[in-house]
């Protein structure tokens, strides 16, 4: 196992009436992030919000190239993000206690936090495929490259983890600065992971090592 300190490119925010950022993810143009009540879209070379969709937004976030998927308590809705009209919902797994969500292969993968696991589960049904367990508290969860990274937040110590999918074996960590939560994660399918801050109302862009 590796492990490194965070380099953190650049923080967003924090964002006019956001009290907290939940759930984070990008359709490789826009960084979309839930703060509660709104799932607001920010540009990432501007650092300005564009645009928001009321709808309720507790947790993880996620984009699966044409719709974006938002979870809220013990709900997953499916949102078309040009009119903001939900056209499906299924259930989370968790039962309150989901995190992070993400989009890879052809399905959702849902960060739990309490449970310390992530459910692979179908975007159809909300049926679970497999489960990963970890370690650590599950915040933020992501696929880039094959490789399966979680964000995790325990009192004041917070990092990025990547994972073994077969056997849950940590094989890297990346330490954020003390204090430095991750609520939310996704990755642009390059070099960076966009990583939300809970309470601090910023959004922070984190160098992926190679």
């Amino acid at each position: 196992m590796t492990t490194s300190q965070a380099d953190i490119i650049r923080e967003y925010g924090p964002f006019p009436g956001v009290e907290q950022v939940h759930g984070v993810t990008y359709d490789g143009k826009t960084v979309w992030f839930a703060s509660g009540d709104k799932v607001n879209a920010v540009d990432p070379d501007e650092g300005t919000v564009l645009r928001s969709i009321d709808i309720a937004a507790h947790a993880g976030t996620a984009y699966d190239g044409r719709h974006l998927f938002q979870i809220a308590e013990d709900r997953i809705r499916k949102i078309d993000p040009a009119s903001g009209a939900v056209l499906a919902t299924i259930p989370a797994p968790g039962e309150g206690g989901d995190s992070g969500l993400t989009w890879a292969e052809g399905s959702l993968w849902v960060g739990q936090y309490r449970s310390k696991q992530i459910h692979q589960i179908d975007p159809e049904t909300g049926a679970v495929l497999r489960v990963i367990q970890s370690n650590r508290m599950v915040t933020g969860v992501t696929w880039v490259d094959g490789e399966l990274w979680h964000g995790t937040w325990e009192g004041e110590e917070s990092d990025l983890r990547r994972l073994d999918p077969k056997t849950g074996a940590v094989l890297d960590t990346i330490v954020m600065p003390e204090g430095t939560g991750v609520s939310g994660l996704e990755s642009d399918g390059g070099d960076r992971f966009f990583c939300g801050g809970g309470r601090s109302g910023k959004i922070r862009a984190v160098r992926r090592p190679r």
